[in-house]
């Protein structure tokens, strides 16, 4: 009587080797699924500096195919979360933060890329014939600047301000118009919610359709580097160093196209 379940060597064999074919074939995909998932790198990326960022990212994904998710905000917000190792894998900010993260053991490499500098910004126009930052102490002209406890650039101007001996005439003028962000500044003048306000270069230039700069003398009493930093916790290494070796050749060129010049 015939048994069905009976197994000659050769069709043990012949069974065996479909197996280890079958099985390599399956690792072979695992593989190339593996191989072929794009690397990601999560990009923290200061307020002040989405428009260059996003044409440095969008270069380098295109010749690299490394994706970059971004995230913006003050890099103030940022600075507890890279102090304890628990978001991202670069950082994008100006100093003093490349210090606070270094301090905080959190640095792998890091590129400096431009400058942001406080500059005077008017409406198109300049219908108030504003000439210096003196000229902000004009009664009823209307002031916004970015607030101190939360802006470098603030305190940069506040302490201008106060080395001038116009800080209470200027902030009479401001009102209540201390902000957080530099991009409410240029909201406020191209709206013309503002005759004048003090922001960064690099903000400037993205609003430059509706607003114009005052050229001044450079009287504040420090430089501030812009900072495109690795952090050393990134679980993409060899991704991260592709990025941060492809920022140092393109992201000067970039980041002065977009006006964070001296």
């Amino acid at each position: 009587m015939y048994n069905r379940h009976t197994y000659t060597p050769k069709k043990i064999l012949y069974l065996f080797l479909i197996s280890v074919f079958c099985l390599l074939a399956v690792t072979a995909c695992s593989k190339k699924e593996t191989g072929d998932k794009a690397k990601e790198l999560e990009l923290l990326c200061g307020s002040s500096f989405p428009k260059p960022m996003e044409q440095l990212c969008a270069e380098l994904t295109a010749q690299t195919g490394i994706q970059v998710p971004t995230t913006i905000a003050g890099s103030e917000d940022f600075l507890p979360l890279v102090k304890a190792g628990q978001k991202g894998d670069i950082l994008v900010t100006h100093d003093p933060f490349l210090d606070y993260v270094r301090d905080a053991n959190s640095l792998f490499d890091y590129v400096h890329v431009g400058f942001v500098a406080p500059v005077l910004a008017v409406q198109k126009g300049n219908p108030k014939g504003l000439r210096s930052i003196q000229d902000l102490t004009q009664p009823g002209l209307k002031v916004a600047l970015t607030d101190p406890q939360y802006s470098t650039c603030g305190e940069m101007v506040f302490a201008l301000l106060e080395k001038k001996g116009i800080k209470e005439a200027v902030l009479k003028n401001v009102e209540n118009r201390l902000t957080k962000g530099h991009s409410t500044l240029g909201t406020f003048l191209k709206t013309q919610a503002v005759d004048a306000v003090i922001m960064w270069n690099g903000v400037a230039h993205t609003f430059r359709d509706s607003l114009e700069v005052v050229k001044t003398p450079y009287e504040y009493d420090e430089e501030i580097r812009v900072h495109i930093i690795g952090l050393s916790y990134s679980k993409e290494p060899e991704a991260l160093r592709q990025f941060i070796n492809f920022a140092r050749t393109k992201g000067p060129e970039i980041f002065a196209e977009y006006g964070y010049v001296k």
